[in-house]
């Protein structure tokens, strides 16, 4: 007799191999059916029994959403059914504000509550690190400051009741941060290092930890590349939301907002109702 099909989520991703966590708590190391592997960290999935601890993913059940980056060649998937990305950024070492420009639009594509949070801000840095946010929270994102080494309690009323993915450069204390959030998050690394005996598969995509029953964290290794090659001018343009009161009212209905004359964006941006710099990223992103 076969098998039943059992429903688990996918709680690690390495590589080909997946850790798939079953409502009973039970953690199956699975690989996928056949030669593709689109499975992503949070996919709910459908998984036979293959072995002691083994499993092979059947199916994806359809998701609500997909967080991933690509180039011109391929796509790297970050998280699905995530209801929240919070960008990690951190007043030293400095980071990288396009990185956090493309993390936001490709949050925006998806449709996620999106949350910064600017980390050390005990530093004196903090007033460089503070000015290079401004323009994010004029224009309506919310940008949270704390210092994760001190102080987490400030995070927690953001994350209750969201699916979070954490995502940010290396360095930016993304996981001092995690292990105040969850003291347990280095023994769940462990348990599964165990299940894969330990260190076979070393590339980690991703991981999910619970925090409770409603609220769940996906941590993400450091980006220091967030390609777009997805998101076409069109939905980069519409994903900055200061430029949106402006948009077709520039003369040529194909204006890049680069060189163009009767520009209403770069009018804007002259008259200082939109920020030079996110003009620029914006200029950079649509050019790369």
């Amino acid at each position: 007799m076969a098998n039943p099909s059992l429903q688990g989520q996918i709680i690690a991703a390495f590589g080909r191999h997946y850790l798939a966590e079953l409502p009973d708590g039970e953690i199956l190391e699975c690989v996928p059916r056949g030669k593709k592997s689109e499975v992503a960290c949070g996919d709910n999935v459908e998984v036979t029994r293959t072995g002691d601890g083994q499993g092979v993913i059947d199916r994806i059940a359809p998701r609500t959403t997909l967080l991933y980056r690509s180039d011109a060649f391929k796509q790297k998937l970050i998280a699905a059914n995530v209801t929240q990305i919070i960008v990690v950024v951190a007043t030293e070492p400095s980071f990288n504000d396009e990185l956090l420009a493309r993390c936001l639009l490709a949050a925006h594509d998806q449709n996620l509550s999106t949350l910064i949070v600017l980390n050390k801000c005990d530093l004196p840095q903090i007033a460089a690190a503070r000015a290079q946010l401004a323009p994010y929270g004029k224009i309506g994102y919310r940008v949270l400051e704390l210092s994760a080494k001190q102080n987490i309690a400030p995070l927690l009323p953001y994350v209750q009741g969201h699916t979070s993915v954490l995502v940010g450069q290396s360095g930016m204390g993304k996981s001092t941060l995690l292990n105040a959030l969850i003291p347990d998050a280095r023994a769940a690394t462990r348990e599964i290092s165990t299940v894969l005996d330990s260190g076979k598969h070393t590339t980690t995509h991703a991981k999910l930890y619970h925090l409770n029953s409603q609220s769940h964290l996906i941590d993400c290794p450091g980006v220091q590349l967030f390609g777009l090659h997805h998101l076409d001018f069109a939905a980069i343009e519409r994903s900055f939301p200061e430029f949106l009161p402006h948009l077709g009212n520039c003369r040529f209905a194909n204006c890049t907002h680069s060189h163009e004359p009767d520009c209403a964006i770069r009018k804007a941006t002259a008259e200082g109702k939109i920020d030079e710099r996110r003009l620029k990223l914006f200029q950079q992103i649509t050019t790369h």
